[in-house]
C-alpha cells in the first residue's frame, strides 16, 4: 500500500521521533537514576492519570465522531468502531510526518479499501482540516486576549514562537479562503508559480504538466468543499463544536497531569491558556510529531507552574499519554489492518491509491456519487 520510498520516510521520520525521545529524556533526567525517574512519575496519582488516557481517547475519538456523521450525511453507514479506526490510522501518520501531512491521505486509502468513494473521503478530510485548524486559531485567540497578563507572564521570552505560530496558522486558513473564493485567480497564480520554479530548476521540468494536474485537481476540490460547505452551513456548526470539545478534551490533559501531582495554586482555565498556545506554536512546524520544539515550549510556558522537580516527569507523562502511547497503539491498528487487507485483496495495490498517498484527491463530484448510488 506503501511505496518503499515512504517506507524510507516514514521509518527515518520514526528514528527521528525516538532519537528526539531519548535526548529529551537524557536531557529532562540529567544525572538522575532510572529508579529515581520511576519514583518521580510514580508520584502521580493513577486514577488522574486514567483519567488522562480518556482525554486522549476522547481526542482521537472526536475525529471519528465527525467522520462517522459526514458519511451519515452521504447516507453511508459505516459502524462507529471502524470510523474509530480511520482515526488511529490518520493520526499515526500525522505524528510521524513533516506538519502532519501523512495523515490524511492514509485515511482515504483505508476509507476507500472499506468501499467509501474518494469523493466522499476527500471532503471530510478536507472540512476536518480547515475546521481543526480554525478552533485552534479561534481558540488561541480566546486565551491570548482574556488571559493574556498570565500568558505573557509564563511565556516570555518564547512569545515570538506563538506569533509565528498565529501567522502561519492564519496564513494557511487565509490562503484556503482564498482558493475557495477566487479559485480561477488562485489557480493561475499556482501555474505560474510552477512554470517559475521549473525555469529555475527547483522543480524538474519534466514534470511540469503533472504538477498543473495535481495543482487543478486540488483547486477543484476546494471549490467543491466550499460549495458543500455553503449549502450545508448547519452541519458545518456541528462539526465545528465537536472539534471544539475534541480539541479541549487534549489540552486538558496537562491539568490533569498538573492535579494528579496533587498541585493547587493555577486554575483549569490558566494550564488549558497555555497549553492551547503550545499547540498555536508547534503545530504549524516541519517537524514529525513536533518533536523536541513541544518538549522545549511545555518546559518555558510551565515553568513556575509546576514544582521545578515535577516538571519534567510531567513533560514525561504528557508526552507519553498523548504522543508516544497514541504511535505504538495506531501503529498497531495500522499494522493489523495492514495485514487484514493483504488478507483480504493480497499484495497488489490499486493506482487510485499513490494518488491519494500524493495528494487529497477528488475525482468525482459528491452530488454525481450520490446520483449513482441512488440509481443503484
Amino acid at each position: 500500500m506503501i511505496t518503499i520510498n515512504k517506507k524510507v520516510k516514514y521509518t527515518l521520520n520514526v528514528l527521528f521521533i525516538a532519537v528526539v525521545g531519548y535526548l529529551t529524556f537524557r536531557i529532562l533526567f540529567n544525572n538522575k537514576e532510572l529508579s529515581e525517574v520511576m519514583s518521580e512519575l510514580h508520584r502521580a496519582d493513577k486514577l488522574w492519570l486514567i483519567l488522562g488516557c480518556v482525554c486522549t481517547f476522547c481526542f482521537i475519538a472526536g475525529e471519528s465522531v465527525i467522520i462517522k456523521y459526514m458519511l451519515w450525511l452521504f447516507k453511508e453507514k459505516t459502524p462507529f468502531r471502524r470510523c474509530l479506526k480511520y482515526s488511529f490510522i490518520g493520526f499515526f501518520y500525522s505524528y510521524i510526518t513533516p506538519s502532519s501531512s501523512g495523515g490524511q491521505p492514509a485515511q482515504m486509502i483505508y476509507m476507500k479499501k472499506d468501499g467509501i468513494y474518494y469523493g466522499y473521503s476527500s471532503l471530510i478530510m478536507l472540512v476536518i482540516a480547515v475546521v481543526y485548524k480554525a478552533v485552534l486559531v479561534l481558540l488561541g485567540l480566546f486565551f491570548y486576549i482574556f488571559y493574556h497578563g498570565y500568558v505573557t507572564e509564563h511565556v516570555g521570552g518564547y512569545m515570538w514562537l506563538v506569533y509565528v505560530g498565529f501567522f502561519l496558522n492564519l496564513a494557511y486558513i487565509t490562503l484556503l479562503l482564498i482558493v475557495c473564493l477566487k479559485p480561477l485567480w488562485s489557480r493561475k497564480m499556482a501555474i505560474k508559480l510552477i512554470n517559475f520554479l521549473t525555469r529555475i530548476h527547483v522543480l524538474n521540468k519534466k514534470n511540469t504538466e503533472g504538477y498543473i494536474k495535481r495543482v487543478t485537481r486540488i483547486f477543484d476540490n476546494y471549490v467543491k468543499a466550499s460549495k458543500y460547505i455553503g449549502g450545508n452551513m448547519g452541519s458545518l456548526f456541528t462539526i465545528t463544536w465537536i472539534t471544539v470539545l475534541q480539541r479541549l478534551s487534549l489540552f486538558m490533559l496537562t491539568w490533569v497531569i498538573y492535579k494528579s501531582y496533587g498541585l493547587h495554586g493555577a486554575s483549569f482555565m490558566q494550564i488549558v491558556a497555555l497549553q492551547v498556545l503550545i499547540g498555536v506554536a508547534v503545530e504549524m512546524l516541519p517537524l514529525p510529531g513536533a518533536a523536541g520544539i513541544t518538549e522545549a515550549c511545555f518546559i518555558a510556558f510551565f515553568t513556575g507552574v509546576f514544582a521545578d522537580e515535577l516538571l519534567s516527569p510531567a513533560i514525561l507523562l504528557n508526552r507519553g499519554i498523548s504522543f508516544y502511547a497514541v504511535i505504538i497503539v495506531g501503529g498497531l491498528v495500522t499494522l493489523f489492518t495492514h495485514l487484514l487487507n493483504i488478507k483480504k485483496y493480497g499484495k497488489s495495490t490499486d493506482k487510485a491509491e499513490d494518488a491519494a498517498q500524493a495528494e487529497i484527491a477528488v475525482p468525482d463530484q459528491v452530488q454525481v456519487v450520490k446520483e449513482q448510488k441512488n440509481k443503484e
